[in-house]
C-alpha cells in the first residue's frame, strides 16, 4: 500500500500514543489531509542513515493550532510496516510518501510468561529506586513499557522488527536479566566503596591450630 510518510529519528510501538509538534509546511499539509480525508500516514525510523521499518499512525486529535499554523497533534500507532520504496515528494503533495508492506504481528503469550517480565521490571525499578505503577498482567504486552526499561535506540529498533510476542518477551527478558545483573553489581560495589575507611569491629583470628 502507499502511505504518506513523516520520517523521524524516533521509534513508536503499536498501541502507543504519538504526540507530535508539526511546524513544517509539508507536514501541516499532511495533517490537514488526515483531517479532511481520514487517511493514515507512516513514521519510518531513520537509523544508520537509512529507513527500513516504521509504524503506521492515525490522527486522533489536533490539540492546539498556533497563529503560525504550527500544530500540536496526538496520533496513535497502529501496525508495523517495512518500507519498500520511498518518494521524496508524493504525487502533487509537499510531503513524502512510499510503498509499504504492513507486517502481521501477534500478541499471544501466557500470563505466566508476562508475569515473569512484570516481576523483572518491578525488580529493575526497585534497584534503580524509581517509582513504579503496578501492571495488570491481562493488559500487559511487550510494547507496554518498551521505552521505560533502558533499551537503547538500536535495541528498540530490533524489538520493533520482531513479529512474535513470545520472541519479543524473550528479547526483553534477556535485557532485564543482564541489566539487573549489572546494576546489582554496581550497587554492591557502591556499598563496598562507602564502607571503605569506616571504623569496623573485626573478630581476631585464632591461629592456634595453624600449620606452617
Amino acid at each position: 500500500m502507499k502511505l504518506p510518510l513523516f520520517p523521524l529519528q524516533s521509534i513508536f510501538f503499536p498501541g502507543e500514543t504519538v504526540p507530535l509538534h508539526v511546524f513544517e509546511n509539508r507536514y501541516k499539509q499532511l495533517i490537514q489531509d488526515c483531517r479532511d480525508e481520514a487517511i493514515t500516514f507512516g513514521i519510518p525510523v531513520f537509523i544508520n542513515n537509512k529507513m527500513e521499518y516504521g509504524v503506521e499512525v492515525q490522527l486522533v486529535e489536533v490539540v492546539t493550532t498556533y497563529e503560525t499554523g504550527e500544530m500540536d497533534v496526538v496520533c496513535v500507532a497502529r501496525q508495523v510496516f517495512k518500507l519498500l520504496a520511498f518518494d521524496n515528494i508524493m504525487d502533487d503533495k509537499l510531503y513524502s510518501g512510499g510503498i509499504v508492506k504492513l507486517l502481521e504481528y501477534d500478541y499471544e503469550a501466557s500470563e505466566e510468561k508476562k508475569q515473569t517480565i512484570i516481576n523483572g521490571i518491578e525488580q529493575l525499578y526497585a534497584i534503580m529506586d524509581v517509582p513504579y505503577t503496578k501492571l495488570n498482567v491481562k493488559e500487559f504486552n511487550s510494547f507496554t513499557l518498551a521505552h521505560k526499561i533502558g533499551l537503547s535506540f538500536e535495541q528498540e529498533y530490533q524489538l520493533l522488527q520482531i513479529p512474535s510476542e513470545n520472541d519479543r518477551l524473550n528479547f526483553i527478558s534477556l535485557h532485564l536479566t543482564s541489566t539487573i545483573t549489572v546494576l546489582s553489581e554496581v550497587n554492591r560495589t557502591k556499598k563496598t566503596i562507602e564502607l571503605n575507611g569506616h571504623f569496623k569491629n573485626f573478630d581476631p583470628l585464632d591461629f592456634k591450630d595453624l600449620e606452617i
